[in-house]
């Protein structure tokens, strides 16, 4: 008896296993990403419960969108606090500043909310991962698809940092590549509340077109502000490179109507998403997108990596991540590239008209759908400095 209740004391003082998620908690992108993104995190940890004998315990902060505050926050988690991993990390340039701490302290950062195509690029590391989406195929779903539909010119909005030069890099490329022709583009600020005189610039430009690369509540008021300087579908097509059905439940179906938009999950999509989609609403009263599921799939993957290799040391845990396929509710065997970069389909959705939806959150209708060989960078086009050329086949 004595011995039994001395193993089981030796188990409940095992430290935790800590995971951080750190994001907007309280900016522009918080109904896009943060609180959301912290449930879905307590969800893949309660789902696991314990790995090696450790309960599974997720922390959480607010980086505020400034790099100079997540990268302290990120250095501490790592060297005082014991955190093993840090996911979510919405907002590019703040992603890349705790990416630059967690190589330097050997540990694991997985971007599950940062678009910037670079951060599989020029700026991945070999502990480092970008899980759901990225400016590559954002672009090429939303640019290409913008110029089909019949707008022969565009114009580009873009958030001003470090997502909007991979954006307009990679937006450019498709919207050209499929017979557009750029007549311009702003960088507007974060958190801006009055755009007049982005949106006159725009429709001066005379563009078919307005290519939008900015997210959360300014994404909310833009497409507010633009409607009532009367730029309509009918006239001026609105397409976003960042938006989610968290966006169009703030405009409202009457002011999104028509909205060309891309994403790596819808909660609709079959009988799984629909699953987690409850669970998830259950406890924050909205329905997941595609960051938030994907903070979910981050954690789950890393957790059962660590578990395959039975320990938490990092070069032992990056192997097993880059080894097992990706599977859950939003990943068939979705493979993870030597650069980091999950490679997964992406999806092209329209924004209902009034009167179609059968539901609250039904807002959204598929129009094509990107295979994950047509949604990925080629690795022969890769800048990451450790991957092996590999003559133009993606995801191998």
């Amino acid at each position: 008896m004595a011995l039994l209740s001395g193993a089981a004391a030796i188990a409940e003082t095992k430290p935790p296993l800590k995971i951080g998620v750190l994001d907007d908690l309280s900016g522009p992108y918080e109904d896009v990403s943060g609180k959301g993104s912290v449930i879905a995190a307590q969800l893949a940890a309660e789902d696991m419960k314990e790995v090696l004998g450790r309960k599974v315990e997720i922390v959480f902060a607010d980086h505020t969108n400034k790099a100079d505050v997540g990268a302290p926050i990120a250095k501490r988690w790592f060297d005082v606090d014991g955190v093993e991993m840090i996911t979510g990390l919405g907002n590019s340039a703040v992603a890349l500043a705790v990416r630059n701490v967690a190589a330097n302290a050997g540990k694991i950062d997985i971007i599950t909310n940062a678009g910037s195509s670079d951060l599989s690029g020029k700026f991945c590391t070999p502990t480092s991962f970008h899980w759901v989406y990225d400016t590559y195929g954002l672009a090429k779903t939303i640019g290409a698809a913008t110029i089909r539909s019949g707008a022969k010119s565009f114009y580009m909005i873009l958030v001003d940092y470090g997502v909007a030069n991979a954006l307009q890099r990679d937006g450019t490329r498709f919207a050209t590549d499929a017979g557009g022709k750029p007549v311009g583009s702003i960088r507007v600020p974060l958190n801006n509340k009055d755009y007049s005189s982005f949106i006159l610039q725009a429709q001066g430009s005379g563009a078919d077109a307005i290519l939008l690369g900015i997210a959360g509540a300014d994404l909310v008021n833009f497409i507010k502000q633009a409607r009532e300087f009367g730029v309509s579908q009918d006239k001026t097509k609105m397409a976003s490179f960042l938006s989610y059905i968290n966006d169009v439940r703030g405009l409202g179906i009457d002011a999104a109507q028509g909205l060309l938009l891309s994403e790596a999950f819808y909660w609709d999509q079959d009988d799984k998403t629909r699953a987690f989609a409850r669970r998830f609403h259950e406890r924050a009263k909205k329905m997941p997108n595609s960051m938030q599921a994907g903070v979910y799939s981050a954690v789950s993957h890393y957790l059962k990596a660590v578990q395959a290799a039975g320990t938490t040391e990092t070069k032992a845990v990056v192997a097993k991540i880059r080894k097992l396929p990706v599977n859950d509710f939003m990943s068939d065997n979705v493979k993870v590239r030597e650069d980091g970069r999950a490679a997964r389909p992406m999806y092209l959705y329209q924004v209902k008209k009034p009167g179609e939806p059968k539901g609250e959150w039904d807002v959204m209708v598929p129009i094509q759908k990107l295979s994950a060989e047509e949604a990925t960078r080629p690795l022969s086009e890769s800048e990451c400095a450790f991957v092996q050329k590999t003559g133009g086949q993606q995801g191998k």
